[in-house]
């Protein structure tokens, strides 16, 4: 979310993946995929930045590894379980039933 201020100097939070566009006519007028029309105090330039350094920062977040290690072993076990099962090993071993299309079993 970034912060915008109003007209009547209202602090508000707007998430800027729904804005379509962002008008300078002599107010800045950013129009929402919903339809709602929001004239702010800001200029477009000083908004484009604010969305910019918005998904900067989420992209960091996502990117981050926060140490948490008993994640990181519970899909390291589910990866070695995976990969060491014979069936995973060699699927010629497996039987015939297995080996038939989902879409033709009978069951």
């Amino acid at each position: 979310m970034i912060a915008l201020t109003r007209m009547d100097k209202q602090l508000m939070y707007l998430n800027p993946d729904h804005i379509i566009s962002i008008e300078e006519t002599p107010d800045t007028v950013i129009t929402l995929f919903n339809g709602n029309h929001y004239i702010v105090m800001e200029r477009a330039d000083s908004i484009i930045s604010r969305v910019v350094a918005f998904r900067s920062r989420v992209i960091r977040r996502a990117q981050y590894s926060n140490g948490r290690k008993y994640l990181h072993k519970q899909r390291k076990s589910l990866f070695q379980r995976a990969t060491i099962a014979k069936e995973a090993v060699c699927p010629a071993t497996r039987n015939a039933h297995d080996r038939t299309p989902f879409h033709s079993r009978d069951y």
